[in-house]
Formats: structure tokens, C-alpha cells, sequence
């Protein structure tokens, strides 16, 4: 029997399966694929993803890719200070995906609209919908614009002041036309009911898993650096300011305590597109910026601790789960353990502090326990963080009444 339509749309291509922001748009991709023959509308701002392309137009039954050049996006989407919209849906505004979702719309009239980011939402926002629309909004975005507000002054304070205030009335938008708004975590379903408590749509949590076989700390990895040496890794994309926010703080509070009682140590921050401000701590002594790798799994695999010291974190941490999953000990902040059911002290290490943070690492270095809580962290992995588990949330809203015969 053939499969009805289904209109899924995201702001990247959902591949290569091992980029931070691409995991979980992917795994929901391919479990919505279980039922529906998808049409997958999206931008492609990276030139390095472009030969994903057919990978990904393979698993669809319509493929529509608008490519963006991230130094124009960033230069246009400042038109929405005259618009007075968020600048962050500006930049991923692209008219021919635009004219295509209308086309699809009209002519496979899509059995289920399904949007990956409140950013994609308007594309759909102003169509008759006579379907079903569910909106995964990931994290409660309006509150990640206004934590970083928080942290600035000047000109960047009030643009991402006026940003928060943008992504808030658009989520509120979002919220009187979807049927369903999932989150990350329950945390951020939770505190998007709380800020939005007339939401026509249902609200639901639905958390991240990992792929605990590619994630596999039994794996052959070659060394990648020094192992005689402490080694902490930080891995995520580092243009990204949450990211950039907690590297710096590492490099500048942390590492040089760390480094007064183990000399040699050293900080690998690995991920693609590092900001100037992460390139710029290659000059203390120490740090290691790596920019983009084929695989993250070496420098985890042989990192003394993953880290992931966040001070403005939104939902579930993939970076987190996935050190876990290889067996790594972990030192974390209470914001970057958000939604992940690990123990501390058993499972992972909370620190808040750059002094609690360096004497964690430190001890990590020096003591035993580096490998009894990697194992315990793997086995929370196993135990808790299956996708399809964690995906089947979704069922009772998405799966077509049909399969349920």
C-alpha cells in the first residue's frame, strides 16, 4: 500500500548523521520515514555538506535544496529591522523553497506538515492548512536570545533583546496554528507551556537518544594526541555562542588551574566553523583548536574527560550523551545536564564553578574513577537513550491512523 505524503522542512540538509545540530532532525526523519513518503524542503549554508545531497535525495520521495551563502544570509537577514521581524528567520528565508513548499502543498496536498525549528515555521505559517502541523521547536528559543542578551552590552545587547522579544511572539504564533510543539526535554516543554499557557497546539517532550553502536567505545581509534598526558575534549560547533561562551570560559578560568597541578594538560576544542574568539585561545599555552574532523570519536575515545563547562545551555546536550555513550567520564554544568538522567557523582561529574570544574578534571587525571563512572555512564546510555524509544513519543500524534489498523 502506498504511503501518504508527508512535508517535513528544516533549516540544513539532515546530513552527515554526525553533526551536533543535524542528529536529531535526522533520526526524526527517518522514523516519520517508517510511514510517509516524505518531501524534505532545506537549506544547504555549508559547502562541505553538498555531497550529502543525493544521500539524502535517495531517502525521499521530493528533495528541495536552496543553497545559502552564510556572508550574504548574514548581511540580508538585516532587513527584518525594517520589517520588524526576527532576523534569525530572515536569514533562512529563501524564495524558491518558498514557491516549492507551495507547490507541494497544493499539488500533494502532504498528508502532515512536519517543521524542524520555529525559523522554518513561517513558511508554512501563512498556508491554508487543512492537514495536521506539528512544529519540533528543539528548545524554547526566545528564552536561549534572552540569555545571551544577558551576557552583552551596547549594540548586540539590544539586537538580541529585540530578538527575544521577535522569537517570542513568533513562537506564540506558532502555538495558536500547530496541532503539536515538541521539545528536547520535558524541562523546555514545561517552561514553554508556562510562558505560553493558551497554546492551542499540545505540548509534548521528547528526548534525544544516541546511536550507542556508532558511539562505541570498544572501537579501534587512532591517537590523535598526546595520551601521556591529561587530555579534556570539547566537541560542538564553535561558531555557535553557547559553545564559544563555554570554551572560553575553560581556557580562561579552568585549564590554567588544571595546568598549576598537571603541567602538561591540555584542551582539544574540536568542531567545525571555530569563532575568532575560540581561535584566539590557541595562544594560551595548552589549547588546541582543531576546526572541523572526519570523526570525533578518536578524541573522545582517548580524552582523560569529555567537558562541557556551558553557562547558556537550552535542552538536551548531544556532546554529553555521546561521551557517555564511549565510556567517558564526563564534568558537566548543572545547565548542560539538563534533561539527561545521569547520576552525579556516579555517572557523570556537576560542577558549577571554575575552581569545583578544575578540581574535577584534576582528580579525573589523578585518581581511579575516571574509568568505573565512564562504564556506568555507558550503561546509562544503554539503559535509557534508545531513539526509538525516545522518537515513539511522537506515535499517537504522527503515525497515520491507517498503520494503527
Amino acid at each position: 500500500m502506498r504511503k501518504p505524503s508527508l512535508l517535513f522542512l528544516i533549516q540544513r540538509l539532515p546530513y552527515p548523521p554526525t553533526k551536533g545540530e543535524k542528529i536529531r532532525a535526522l533520526q526524526i526523519f527517518r522514523h516519520l520515514a517508517q510511514w510517509y513518503d516524505i518531501h524534505l524542503g532545506c537549506l544547504l549554508d555549508d559547502p562541505a555538506d553538498a555531497e550529502h545531497v543525493e544521500t539524502v535525495r535517495e531517502m525521499c520521495a521530493g528533495l528541495y535544496v536552496a543553497r545559502l551563502d552564510r556572508r550574504i544570509a548574514t548581511l540580508l537577514c538585516l532587513r527584518g529591522l525594517l520589517t520588524g521581524e526576527a532576523l534569525s528567520v530572515v536569514y533562512f528565508r529563501d524564495r524558491g523553497l518558498a514557491r516549492w513548499v507551495r507547490a507541494i502543498v497544493d499539488r500533494v496536498k502532504p498528508a502532515m506538515t512536519f517543521v524542524y525549528s520555529s525559523n522554518m515555521a513561517p513558511y508554512v505559517l501563512d498556508l491554508p492548512q487543512a492537514t495536521p502541523l506539528a512544529v519540533d521547536l528543539v528548545d524554547v528559543d526566545s528564552e536561549k536570545w534572552r540569555a545571551y542578551a544577558d551576557t552583552l552590552s551596547g549594540p548586540k545587547r539590544w539586537i538580541y533583546r529585540r530578538e527575544w522579544r521577535k522569537v517570542a511572539a513568533l513562537e506564540q504564533r506558532i502555538a495558536g496554528q500547530a496541532d503539536l510543539c515538541s521539545f528536547v526535554s520535558d524541562a523546555e516543554a514545561a517552561l514553554f507551556t508556562a510562558l505560553v499557557p493558551n497554546s492551542r497546539a499540545q505540548v509534548l517532550g521528547v528526548s534525544n537518544g544516541v546511536d550507542h553502536a556508532y558511539f562505541d567505545p570498544s572501537g579501534d581509534y587512532p591517537k590523535v594526541f598526546d595520551t601521556g598526558v591529561a587530555n579534556y575534549v570539547f566537541t560542538g560547533t564553535m561558531d555557535y555562542p553557547p559553545n564559544a561562551d563555554a570554551v572560553v570560559w575553560f581556557a580562561t578560568e579552568i585549564l590554567p588551574a588544571i595546568r598549576r597541578a598537571l603541567p602538561g594538560a591540555c584542551f582539544h576544542i574540536v568542531g567545525h566553523s571555530p569563532s575568532e574568539a575560540v581561535l584566539a585561545l590557541t595562544r594560551i599555552e595548552g589549547v588546541k583548536v582543531t576546526g572541523r574532523v572526519a570523526d570525533v570519536r578518536p578524541y573522545v575515545a582517548h580524552a582523560t574527560a569529555s567537558v562541557a563547562p556551558l553557562r547558556i545551555a537550552r535542552g538536551i546536550q548531544n556532546k554529553v550523551l555521546e561521551a557517555m555513550a564511549m565510556a567517558r567520564a564526563v564534568v558537566v554544568t548543572s545547565d548542560g545536564l539538563e534533561g539527561i538522567d545521569a547520576e552525579p557523582g556516579k555517572e557523570v561529574i556537576v560542577a558549577n564553578t571554575a575552581a569545583a570544574f578544575a578540581n574535577a578534571c584534576i582528580g579525573l587525571a589523578t585518581g581511579s574513577e575516571a574509568r568505573t563512572m565512564g562504564e556506568a555512564a555507558r550503561s546509562c546510555v544503554l539503559r535509557l537513550y534508545n531513539w526509538s524509544s525516545r522518537l515513539g513519543r511522537f506515535d499517537d500524534m504522527l503515525r497515520p491512523s491507517e498503520t494503527l489498523k
